[in-house]
């Protein structure tokens, strides 16, 4: 074979066409639904291919396996399962909000969605609703296209009278894309479309006094807010909530409403592992009781009706799949034949241009064939004219055909109408009934031509069936809204004795935790020559906090740290700090605790204790420092602390009023003593320690074994105002440590 006959190609760039078009493949015919009819190909050829044979809403059911097999053969060539998945979930009520499909027999439940049975033993026909898709599909309104094989056509997509895809949701992973969009309310769905209709230049705020937002199949809550839900609704990506629905029974919980898509057995069996490790004390007993009239009643049986249920839910909701979490990303196909993200505004937008180009399609589809009939009557109404010509005509001619058209002047259709008639339709009554056909037909026509030529008549039509279609199909909203969520879980401080302790953060980095506040950490024994970094006296049950060098807050339970009998063990181990990192502070409190927070470089803050913790072993970035800055130790604040000192390594003191500092959740901070950028940046001058002070405590400055002791009254003349240099505390240098000695001589720093 001649070496010119092949076509040579790099593997790169084949590699990258075969990529692409198999990701545009996956996209646009198998993953993405249309913004027109909401449906992916599949689930519009199985809808398709029922309305083929004659399986609508009126009809007997058929088994599914006729379908499926009709689907495959003729317009979907992939796998039967696959087919009849997305059949089933079509037919599920959990699944979609408006099913399309109405399925006799198992179908399976929203405990376990794929427990349904094979296709040969379930039956299936269209519901009603499935109707507003493929009711006006032979009226003109859609293109058509070949089949896999081209023996058959079948429809580019369905001319939907309604957005569709907002009602049921949907989604899908293609290459590099997704889609997740939840399911929507119809009434607000149509009001909202309506209004759009009316008013094209409404605005999101507008339209969202109309959608409230995701509506679902049960009473299950959604959880956002306003503002989450106007960003996701403006964005098109965003992500909100689902809580279960509960009430309580004297000393029992009953759930009677699961998150979308969440399982009952799932949910049970994530609780009875709580119970097995003994974090839900409170609880005794677990049942499922649904049945068929009530598919969704798990009961949770408590101690006693004395127990928090508001509390235990709480931590159910953080804790199991009560509460789950729901993306929503609209990305769906165009109008214009590619993948686009759209805001809830734009998308609806878009389904009236659809919609109207559908209508206006169908209007003239029936246009013509009121003029053909027209046309027709036009000719068959002449023959009453002369009939004993036409009869004679038929009677002797050779070519009747031709000889009526010359006779009558009519066009080859109105020639073979007439030959076609039958005798006994020449009857006076038969001319009536012509008459009153032509009469109505151009009234129909008249009114036709009326609404392709107005855009307001247009309007009203889409406008009206959509009003006819809320009062045929409508229903009031039944998933409730709530702003925020109060989950939390408890299981880890609540439920476990609580008693004094101290944690002890060493300099290498190990930590421990010691009974009791009386012990001395300084006496413990450390690794080699290792020794005591900071520590803070608190409770088991609450977190304890560390600060890094570089100004991130970790946090750990308190009561799961090694026993201070050992050496304990390093803090890396625990979290996903940054390589070389120093763990300079630590903290333990309630809530509303308050610390004063610096570093090095002169700036700081009050901060509460809620904002310090985390949630992640990455921790949380909490204090944003200058360039070449250190963190320092966290010093917590007393109700009666009224003043913060601050020394500089060359012996300067400043002392202002607390009040002065602000309390800030995280960042920067405000500057506690001015320290000169360039020689914080060479490390000639720089905040060394800071404290504490209430009005009539005492100061303790100490420089190796020297220490200096100044009482209030000496103190005072150090007292400026913040960010300011200080004053010279006499020739000290490099002081090591500040102490407050309050007034009972009780070292409680």
């Amino acid at each position: 074979m001649a070496k010119d006959q092949f076509n040579s190609i790099s593997l790169k760039k084949y590699a990258e066409e075969s990529y692409l078009n198999y990701a545009m493949y996956v996209i646009l015919d198998r993953a993405l639904p249309n913004v027109g009819d909401g449906l992916k190909p599949v689930q519009r050829r199985i809808l398709y291919a029922m309305s083929e044979l004659g399986l609508d809403a009126s009809s007997k059911y058929k088994k599914s396996a006729r379908t499926v097999g009709d689907v495959i053969g003729k317009f979907h060539p992939h796998g039967d399962s696959a087919a009849y998945e997305a059949m089933v979930l079509m037919a599920q009520n959990f699944s979609f909000k408006y099913p399309l499909v109405d399925g006799q027999g198992n179908w399976g439940s929203q405990d376990d969605p794929k427990s349904f049975a094979a296709m040969r033993y379930t039956e299936s026909k269209l519901t009603s609703f499935a109707n507003l898709l493929i009711s006006e599909l032979r009226s003109g309104t859609v293109d058509w296209q070949p089949n896999f094989d081209g023996s058959l056509l079948e429809p580019v997509i369905f001319p939907s009278k309604i957005p569709m895809i907002l009602l049921n949701g949907t989604s899908g992973i293609a290459v590099g894309m997704a889609t997740d969009i939840p399911s929507h309310n119809i009434n607000e769905i149509i009001n909202a479309t309506i209004k759009l209709l009316e008013k094209p230049k409404s605005e999101l705020k507008d339209i969202l006094k109309v959608i409230k937002g995701p509506d679902f199949s049960n009473k299950s809550s959604i959880v956002a807010s306003d503002e989450e839900l106007e960003e996701m609704y403006e964005t098109g990506r965003g992500g909100f909530k689902i809580q279960a629905n509960w009430k309580q029974e004297k000393n029992q919980i009953v759930i009677d409403a699961l998150p979308y898509q969440a399982s009952g057995s799932k949910i049970l069996e994530q609780i009875a592992e709580q119970m097995v490790n003994k974090k839900l004390p409170m609880v005794i007993d677990l049942a499922d009781e649904g049945d068929h009239e009530f598919p969704v009643r798990l009961v949770i049986t408590l101690k006693s009706n004395r127990v928090n249920a508001d509390d235990l839910m709480n931590h159910l909701f953080a804790s199991t799949d009560l509460q789950k979490s729901y993306r929503m990303n609209m990305n769906l196909i165009s109008l214009k034949g590619g993948p686009k993200v759209f805001s809830l505004v734009e998308l609806l937008k878009e389904w009236i241009l659809f919609r109207k180009d559908t209508v206006k399609r169908k209007l003239e589809h029936r246009l013509d064939q009121v003029n053909d009939r027209l046309h027709i009557l036009e000719g068959l109404l002449l023959i009453f004219i002369d009939i004993d010509k036409v009869i004679k005509i038929i009677r002797k001619s050779e070519e009747p055909k031709k000889d009526l058209i010359k006779a009558f002047k009519l066009s080859e259709i109105q020639a073979n109408a007439i030959l076609d008639i039958k005798l006994r339709q020449i009857a006076k009554l038969e001319q009536i009934k012509l008459e009153n056909e032509r009469d109505q037909l151009n009234k129909e026509q008249e009114d036709i031509e009326k609404i392709l030529k107005s855009k307001t008549r247009l309007k009203t039509l889409i406008k009206n069936e959509l009003i006819e279609i809320k009062e045929t199909f409508g229903e009031e909203r039944i998933s409730p809204i709530i702003e925020s969520s109060k989950a939390k879980i408890f299981s880890e401080e609540e439920t476990i004795v609580t008693e004094p302790i101290t944690v002890v953060l060493s300099k290498a980095g190990w930590i421990r935790s010691a009974k009791g506040h009386e012990i001395d950490p300084k006496s413990l024994s450390y690794r080699g020559d290792d020794s005591l970094q900071d520590f803070a006296r608190g409770k088991s049950n609450q977190l304890a906090v560390f600060l890094d060098s570089n100004g991130r807050a970790y946090s750990i339970p308190s009561h799961s740290l090694p026993s201070a009998r050992g050496m304990g063990e390093p803090i890396t181990g625990r979290l996903n700090a940054d390589s070389g990192v120093q763990f300079v502070s630590s903290v333990i409190g309630n809530n509303e605790d308050r610390f004063l927070i610096m570093n090095s470089g002169g700036f700081g803050y009050i901060a509460h204790y809620e904002n310090m913790t985390s949630n992640t072993k990455n921790g949380r970035a909490f204090m944003k420092l200058p360039e070449n800055a250190q963190m320092l130790k966290s010093i917590p604040v007393r109700e009666n602390h009224t003043h913060i000192a601050a020394v500089s390594n060359i012996g300067k003191l400043l002392i202002f009023e607390i009040s002065e500092l602000p309390i800030l959740g995280k960042g920067k901070g405000n500057k506690i003593i001015n320290i000169p950028k360039a020689k914080l940046a060479s490390g000639e001058e720089f905040m060394a320690h800071a404290q504490l002070l209430a009005i009539d405590s005492s100061l303790k400055i100490e420089v190796g074994k020297r220490s200096v002791t100044l009482k209030p009254k000496d103190w005072s003349e150090y007292i400026l105002s913040r960010a300011k240099r200080g004053k010279k505390v006499g020739k000290l240098i490099n002081i090591e440590r500040l102490t407050e000695e309050v007034k009972s001589s009780k070292d409680e720093s």
